[in-house]
């Protein structure tokens, strides 16, 4: 005899006792069975002899997400040391920055055939060289900006524009012309160069180092001062690209001055004085980012002033009605374009008229 079995149509709903009541609430989802710590043989696998009919899943096979989060954390924390490795190992090492050098320049004083002639500003001016140059800072002009090969039109004109305000604070400048303070030409300069320009106003020596007038032009109040007439200025400013990291620029420009005794109020008493100035400056990136220059080279000739004046602290003119003897029968002109040879002193050219 069987035991009672559900009818063909299976158990009526409703009836109570059906075999499957007591599990119809219990959902075995995806995640439950993965998770089973349990895990039922395929029928090929129990055939052998002994075999369990079931085994124990191994804690990876049951967590594979997190294995793989885990794999992957690993990766990244590979990934970022060596690339902190490679960093500190790189074998292209940034450049060594390059050194600064200092300063050499040299002030040549052109003494005068006879007597300094004097008369009004606007008349020395009118029958001077000076008579069609420009005045104050309009006479350091710009030439005409183009970039090169390894700086931008901005940055050559960052380099000039930096060096034309040197040219205009060092010898241009009221302040600084009459002995006054420097800080402002000293706020130019790299820091490398600092130490090297403030010997040279405490201890001035004429040693091609540490001269205050290799870096700018001044005069001793006490002996001189500026009439009432602006400066007169022409020269030029040119730019090239000397390696991959530096750009060189070169000024060349004349000064004449218009001076007279210290404390002198006539002004029919003033005389002419002119400075012939080369300097040469060297820009890095990091000098056209800051707006600093480094003065490498300085060249003066300067007139009319004796040979034997010390002028390494302070340039010292001979003003109207002085002279001196000089027997020198070639001269030089601080005018005339062009690189001027002269050793320790040199004599004013007879073509350069420096009054009427």
């Amino acid at each position: 005899m069987t035991g009672r079995g559900d009818p063909p149509e299976g158990t009526p709903e409703g009836v109570p006792g059906g075999g499957e009541d007591e599990y119809r609430s219990v959902v075995f989802d995806e995640s439950f069975v993965r998770a089973a710590r349990l895990q039922e043989f395929s029928a090929q696998e129990r055939m052998g002899d002994h075999a369990p009919a079931v085994r124990s899943r191994h804690a990876w096979a049951r967590a594979g997400a997190s294995r793989q989060a885990v794999v992957l954390v690993l990766l990244i924390a590979f990934a970022f040391a060596a690339a902190v490795y490679m960093g500190v190992r790189h074998p292209y090492q940034a450049p060594a920055p390059q050194a600064v050098e200092p300063l050499r320049s040299s002030v040549v004083p052109l003494s005068p055939r006879g007597e300094v002639a004097g008369g009004r500003p606007s008349e020395l001016f009118r029958e001077s060289p000076a008579a069609a140059f420009r005045t104050g800072a309009e006479g350091v002009t710009l030439p005409v900006v183009r970039r090169t090969q390894g700086f931008s039109e901005s940055q050559v004109m960052e380099a000039l524009t930096t060096a034309k305000d040197y040219v205009v604070k060092s010898t241009l400048d009221p302040g600084v012309l009459t002995g006054g303070p420097v800080q402002r030409v000293r706020l130019l300069l790299d820091p490398a160069q600092q130490l090297q320009f403030d010997q040279s106003f405490e201890h001035p020596v004429d040693d091609g180092r540490h001269a205050a007038t290799g870096w700018l032009t001044r005069f001793n109040p006490a002996e001189v001062t500026l009439a009432n007439a602006p400066v007169r200025v022409h020269g030029t400013l040119t730019v090239v690209e000397r390696t991959p990291s530096t750009l060189e620029v070169s000024a060349d420009h004349v000064f004449v001055y218009a001076i007279q005794r210290a404390h002198e109020r006539a002004q029919d008493h003033a005389s002419l004085y002119t400075v012939r100035r080369e300097t040469r400056f060297r820009f890095d990136r990091g000098d056209l980012r800051d707006h600093r220059v480094e003065l490498v080279h300085s060249s003066v000739l300067a007139g009319p002033q004796a040979c034997a004046a010390n002028a390494s602290g302070y340039l010292r003119p001979l003003v109207a009605g002085q002279s001196v003897r000089n027997d020198a029968p070639v001269g030089t002109d601080p005018y005339a374009p062009g690189r001027t040879p002269v050793s320790l002193c040199g004599v004013l050219s007879p073509g350069t008229h420096l009054g009427p």
